[in-house]
């Protein structure tokens, strides 16, 4: 789960630490089990802070530990003074947590010790409640798994194979803002080095991916033309060809311009991007591996970050279309939607057993396979980290996808490109809304509601969030 700190601060006057030790230890004994049942690591200070030399040497202890989160813990009334040391001390991102025993003023402790980092502009958040309360815990490990993902991104290398596609503003960020903001370090690879690479790339092995694949997925659709095994091959050395690239490299994710060159003169990318992402191949399980489609830079980053709260695949996907009857977007995009999220199963025949793989449409003369299917239903968060006149947001929000009975899922996706994957959307934002401020093209989601999470992260690095909910209007 996550790694976290624990600092229990005290009072500084010798006598009355000397009553209230054995109550504080008791207090943290009991926030640290409760810690360790919801499955995080904890690293606990080796002291209870009562002097000024143990404020800083304690927190600067506990830092050592690389702590994704460092909770200041006040069970009794505690010397403001202390606490502002021990900040100092680590630089993980603080969460104060008061003990709501009435016998002692914990939350005086927490309030008073607030007040004076506020003062001072340094950033933590409160939380307050019994230590062996589960919601408590809860609450501290939201902040935890954001710092977590947060951290992952500090000295990560991001792979853009190509530059702007199609004119695309949005797939484009300023990789001095990225290294100053989230430490992301940009490596330029021009696509000719993935065509050099795909055509060297293992014959036998690209065979056996493609006989994996005809055996395994509802369909491949050969059509002698746009789509034959030769084609499909290709495809599949490209996906081998990145893989070199990324080990060779140190890429932590990525992506792939693809058009006009690539679907012009070469193939897709549909299925290099769909396999990067997912959590298998025909070789077993992997770690999914972020590729977004187009090169989108930010796109690739919200991605990241979506993939460090869930420990999910992805999905990317354009904005193509609102049904206003039936207030339901459809995502859909050529590219990448990993085959995961057909059924969204560990078994990845389960999964395949709901793809086809057609023959790609009149955009790309270079052909190749499209994957396509329909998203399994269930609760998602969606977003985007986007940009407005410069500066980050998190434009953030609930959703649902759906699943109809065979009829209408066709008439839906014959009313788009049907060839391509879909993901029938019911957004907790109105439409209007959404059409009026979204600020993309692609929008990115998870299974699950990690909203909370969500914004934690938003907080801890300093960006605005732009929430969107029926309720909101905004």
């Amino acid at each position: 789960m996550a790694r976290i700190g624990v600092v229990s601060i005290s009072d500084g006057r010798g006598h009355v630490h000397a009553r209230n030790a054995e109550f504080i230890q008791s207090k943290q004994d009991a926030l640290v089990a409760s810690l360790r049942a919801a499955g995080h690591e904890v690293v606990v200070g080796g002291d209870l802070v009562a002097t000024n030399s143990l404020a800083v040497s304690v927190a600067r202890e506990v830092a050592a530990a690389d702590v994704d989160v460092t909770v200041f813990y006040y069970a009794v009334w505690s010397f403001p003074h202390f606490t502002m040391l021990a900040a100092d001390a680590t630089r993980s991102p603080l969460v104060l947590v008061a003990s709501t025993d009435p016998t002692e003023p914990g939350l005086v402790g927490m309030l008073a010790a607030g007040g004076a980092l506020d003062q001072i502009g340094r950033k933590h958040t409160r939380a307050w409640g019994a230590p062996d309360d589960a919601d408590l815990a809860a609450k501290i490990g939201v902040h935890a798994q954001a710092s977590a993902a947060v951290s992952s991104l500090h000295g990560s290398t991001f792979g853009r194979f190509g530059g702007r596609p199609m004119g695309m503003n949005t797939a484009v960020a300023n990789t001095d803002q990225w290294m100053r903001k989230f430490g992301v370090d940009v490596e330029e690879i021009d696509q000719y080095e993935l065509v050099l690479r795909a055509e060297q790339a293992d014959g036998a092995e690209a065979k056996k991916a493609r006989e994996w694949i005809e055996q395994h997925a509802a369909g491949v659709h050969y059509d002698g033309d746009k789509l034959t095994p030769e084609l499909l091959e290709r495809q599949i050395r490209s996906y081998l060809a990145i893989r070199d690239i990324i080990d060779e490299r140190a890429l932590d994710f990525s992506g792939i311009k693809a058009q006009p060159e690539l679907t012009e003169n070469f193939a897709t990318m549909d299925v290099t991007e769909a396999f990067l992402n997912d959590p298998y191949d025909w070789n077993g399980p992997k770690q999914p591996h972020v590729c977004a489609t187009e090169a989108d830079m930010d796109g690739a980053l919200t991605m990241q970050l979506f993939k460090a709260i869930s420990g999910t695949p992805v999905l990317f996907a354009d904005v193509r279309h609102y049904h206003a009857d039936r207030d339901i977007w459809d995502l859909c995009n050529s590219g990448q939607h990993a085959t995961w999220y057909a059924a969204r199963s560990d078994d990845p025949a389960e999964n395949l057993s709901k793809v086809n793989f057609y023959p790609e449409v009149f955009f790309f003369p270079a052909g190749g396979a499209s994957v396509q299917h329909i998203a399994a239903p269930g609760e998602m968060t969606l977003g985007r980290l986007t940009r407005e006149n410069g500066e980050y947001r998190l434009q953030l929000m609930l959703g649902e996808f759906e699943n109809y009975d065979e009829a209408t899922n066709k008439i839906l996706v014959d009313q788009s490109t049907p060839e391509w994957p879909h993901a029938f959307a019911r957004l907790d934002a109105p439409g209007e809304v959404f059409l009026s401020k979204f600020g993309a093209n692609h929008i990115h989601a998870v299974p699950g509601d990690h909203r909370a999470a969500l914004r934690a992260v938003a907080e801890q690095l300093d960006i605005r969030l732009d929430e969107w909910s029926r309720g909101s209007g905004s």
